[in-house]
């Protein structure tokens, strides 16, 4: 018989029991280089300058931010195609990530990636990923290597709202609690898969709950809390990482622009959106509780985001100079 297991929901109120100030600092730091990196790869992409697909992570910051601050050497992280916010939250290089952005040499995939196919195996970072849901199954298999050889890592396999009614991710669910792989599923519910809202796409649209069938225990998080996440991250990751397999953690957060550059979102107001970004933004939120902790004053912030924007604005420079790939590149890492 298998094992009752009970899921639960998370909201705001859920925080870490402690965390130092800077700790904090850097968890907003994080998020906002995320904001600022996503803002200017919009305008190259605007420009001219960025080729093929881009979605952004703007809005959805505190996820990729949160997981990461309970991530240990050694754990993997897998993704979809929003994957930029993902890559800076684990420590990649964003004059990198951004020539990668714009198809150049220095790029972290040589430019051959491009937004939606990046990789970085010393960042713990195993991809983007262009099909959808394909990386679930891709982060089970993540899971069984870290069981088969006795590690104790634990593989953050993300994906989104969308990619939750794919098969390939219930085929993954049932394997990775028959075995009890040491896996954190990571719902990023942002309301809509593409244009079509959770509402109208999804039978059973608390989707925490999709483990319920395979004994995968779950939770609803408030992923517009970075501190929310945190906690939630962490219990997850000890459930998995002390043998007890799977566990399910849906993000509920949202995105500000559009599934791509290439969609208006004219599926939703403009007034849903100004909306969740006056009551939930991630980076307004947690300012605000900085300044009430007393662990961040105006000149603290404005600190801080003007190192980002420094950041940004050069990895923008060097994204827009550095040389392309030599055409020989077009038979390396070629296999037939």
């Amino acid at each position: 018989m298998g094992r009752p297991k009970a899921s639960r929901t998370a909201g705001s109120a859920d925080k870490i029991e402690a965390a130092s100030r800077e700790q904090m600092l850097d968890w907003y730091r994080g998020m906002l280089l995320i904001r600022r990196f996503e803002e200017r790869a919009g305008q190259l992409y605007g420009m001219g300058l960025i080729g093929g697909f881009c979605h952004l992570y703007i809005g959805q910051e505190a996820i990729a931010v949160g997981m990461q601050a309970i991530k240990r050497p050694g754990d993997q992280i897998i993704t979809g195609y929003r994957d930029h916010g993902h890559m800076l939250a684990a420590g990649m290089d964003p004059r990198a990530v951004m020539a990668e952005l714009t198809g150049r040499a220095a790029g972290v995939a040589r430019g051959k990636g491009g937004s939606m196919h990046m990789f970085d195996v010393e960042a713990g970072f195993f991809g983007g990923h262009g099909i959808v849901g394909a990386q679930v199954s891709l982060g089970t298999g993540l899971a069984f290597a870290n069981h088969y050889r006795g590690a104790a890592n634990v593989s953050f396999t993300y994906f989104g709202d969308g990619a939750a009614n794919q098969g390939q991710v219930y085929e993954s669910f049932n394997m990775a609690e028959l075995w009890r792989l040491p896996v954190v599923y990571v719902i990023e519910n942002n309301q809509y898969a593409m244009g079509t809202s959770v509402e109208r796409a999804s039978a059973e649209t608390h989707l925490y709950k999709r483990g319920a069938s395979f004994n995968i225990p779950g939770e609803e998080v408030d992923g517009m809390d970075v501190e929310a996440v945190v906690a939630a991250g962490g219990r997850a990751a000890e459930h998995a990482r002390s043998g007890k397999g799977p566990y399910i953690l849906e993000m509920k957060t949202y995105r500000y622009r559009g599934h791509s550059m290439s969609d208006p979102a004219k599926y939703r107001t403009r007034e849903e959106v100004d909306a969740v970004k006056k009551a939930r933004d991630p980076i307004d939120h947690f300012r605000e509780r900085l300044e009430a902790l007393g662990y961040a004053d105006e000149a603290v912030l404005k600190a801080l985001d003007a190192d980002v924007k420094k950041i940004v604005a050069d990895s923008a420079e060097f994204a827009r100079t550095a040389p392309e790939p030599d055409l020989s590149e077009l038979y390396t890492d070629v296999y037939l």
